[in-house]
């Protein structure tokens, strides 16, 4: 009952497609996290030349979780 969520990303899940992965877990009722700053595109996945491709959604704790591409 007094379990406080992180409020930064506490795992992620290196996956070989962002976009598939995000699709099929969207297609399970996933909702993907939006964050200001981020450039993330409508469904909700980070892309850029600094960091990896990214999506972050939240466990049903409301802790942080993110798929993103290896390499």
């Amino acid at each position: 009952d007094d379990h406080q969520p992180a409020n930064y990303t506490i795992l992620n899940f290196p996956v070989e497609d962002v976009d598939g992965t995000v699709d099929e877990l969207t297609r399970r009722g996933v909702r993907f996290e939006r964050y200001e700053g981020f450039g993330q595109d409508d469904k909700g996945i980070a892309r850029d030349d600094e960091g990896p491709t990214i999506a972050w959604f939240k466990d049903p704790a409301g802790n942080i979780l993110s798929v993103h591409e290896e390499g």
